[in-house]
């Protein structure tokens, strides 16, 4: 039985955003997946592109690593998201508001971005994820 395109999203959210776990979320892409943050300039902390389940893993450890445990977790609550269909049924679009609580001066911080996720066979083919490359230090 194949995944949902709600299943999918929710996965990746958890394994990326909420528990920066590199291995669930590499496990989440075919084996030649591309994972693609188009608006990132070269050099930046979070990477720009990463070809393969193997260099997703070991990139997105290395991100995390450096990131640290920041204590900015998404507020679920708080945050929101649509998901929308395609012409194309392995094609779906993810339009997202984060939320994260604020800090010492209790303003949340609300992160909007869009992903664009291609499935085979249950897993991501290609995920594309614009957002403003300052949110992500």
């Amino acid at each position: 039985m194949s995944r949902t395109a709600q299943e999918i999203f929710q996965s990746c959210v958890y394994a990326g955003a909420m528990t920066r776990n590199a291995d669930a979320l590499a496990e989440l892409f075919t084996a030649d997946g591309v994972f693609e943050a188009p608006l990132m300039p070269a050099g930046a902390a979070f990477p720009r592109r990463l070809a393969g389940r193997e260099e997703i893993r070991s990139a997105m450890a290395a991100y995390y690593e450096q990131q640290g445990k920041d204590g900015r977790t998404p507020n679920l609550e708080k945050s929101g998201y649509v998901l929308h269909t395609t012409a194309d049924p392995d094609v779906f679009i993810a339009e997202i508001d984060t939320v994260f609580d604020g800090e010492e001066d209790g303003d949340d911080v609300c992160v909007s971005l869009v992903q664009i996720f291609r499935i085979r066979d249950g897993k991501i083919a290609r995920l594309r994820d614009y957002f403003a490359p300052e949110l992500m230090g």
